[in-house]
């Protein structure tokens, strides 16, 4: 950390001194990183705030998958980020509970957020692989988002959220060697890109990306890079992908939409939202499938 980040992140958080500061990870494909930094002060915001540095490698210290074009997605997603945590999250309640902005900018090719520190918020649990009442608190949390913000438009955001979804996966659909799931994907595109009821969806509503409240019943949620506009039930098949047995899916579904219609507003027609979204599901997990079908080559 160099002083003049120092001193901006002193002045963002009202903090006399930064005592330390520890990574907590490196970024994917080493796009910068996530680091705890510890304050002091009288009039210091916070204890511990995290900072997300992003930093991209240079051309040539790129990974062989991070070609132009994934590299220009990267670049576009931290932009993303940004414009949510300055726009929307402050628009999100306890129900969809995001970390608070202290500070963001953006300087020729390195994007800094300065975020409240979840862990000292109530949030320091995590489950790889939540189930039970971790999998309903992540369930809910998708509902709320996606019931606050039912018909909002993505402005700033992707047009279309999610990192996997076809027009900007041109060249993983290319690799696909499955001909009936390559021809399959224009259509699964158009069905869920053209449905009545559209929302802002997560975008990689993965375990990893949530916190968790140390007896699991409460998440917050991170990483929202690929944060855009969409079915909500994107979103729910994502997070399910992989689950089993069958009876599971459907009750964590059947779940999923109770907690939405509860959040709903009263003008929404939540029957009709339903009835459209439980049938795109299978369509958002093939839609997901086709990604890896191209991705894993």
């Amino acid at each position: 950390m160099n002083d003049e980040l120092r001193a901006w992140i002193l002045a963002a958080t009202g903090a006399a001194h930064v005592q330390r500061s520890e990574r907590i990870q490196m970024l994917w494909s080493g796009y910068g990183e996530l680091t705890r930094v510890h304050l002091s002060g009288a009039g210091a915001a916070a204890r511990t705030v995290i900072l997300k540095w992003v930093k991209p490698p240079s051309s040539g210290d790129r990974p062989g998958r991070v070609d132009a074009v994934s590299h220009a997605r990267k670049c576009r997603s931290y932009d993303v980020e940004t414009a949510f945590y300055r726009t929307y999250a402050p628009r999100c309640d306890e129900g969809c509970r995001v970390a608070a902005l202290l500070g963001a900018r953006s300087q020729g090719s390195e994007w800094v957020l300065l975020l409240e520190d979840l862990d000292a918020a109530g949030f320091p649990a995590r489950h790889r692989s939540p189930r039970g009442p971790q999998l309903a608190a992540c369930l809910a949390w998708l509902a709320a988002l996606h019931a606050r913000f039912l018909a909002v438009a993505p402005e700033g955001l992707w047009e279309v959220g999610t990192y996997w979804h076809l027009g900007t996966r041109r060249e993983e659909l290319s690799a696909i060697r499955e001909g009936k799931l390559r021809d399959a994907a224009p259509e699964l595109d158009r069905r869920l890109r053209t449905a009545r009821f559209q929302t802002l969806v997560h975008g990689d509503a993965k375990p990893d990306n949530f916190c968790f409240t140390e007896d699991g019943l409460r998440v917050a949620a991170v990483d929202f890079q690929y944060v855009g506009g969409g079915a909500g039930i994107r979103d729910i098949a994502y997070l399910l992908h992989g689950e089993r047995p069958r009876a599971g899916v459907e009750s964590s579904i059947a779940l999923y939409f109770e907690r939405l219609r509860a959040a709903l507003p009263a003008t929404i027609d939540a029957d009709a939202l339903e009835s459209e979204w439980r049938a795109l599901y299978p369509v958002a997990c093939e839609d997901f499938e086709r990604f890896l079908a191209g991705w894993r080559r």
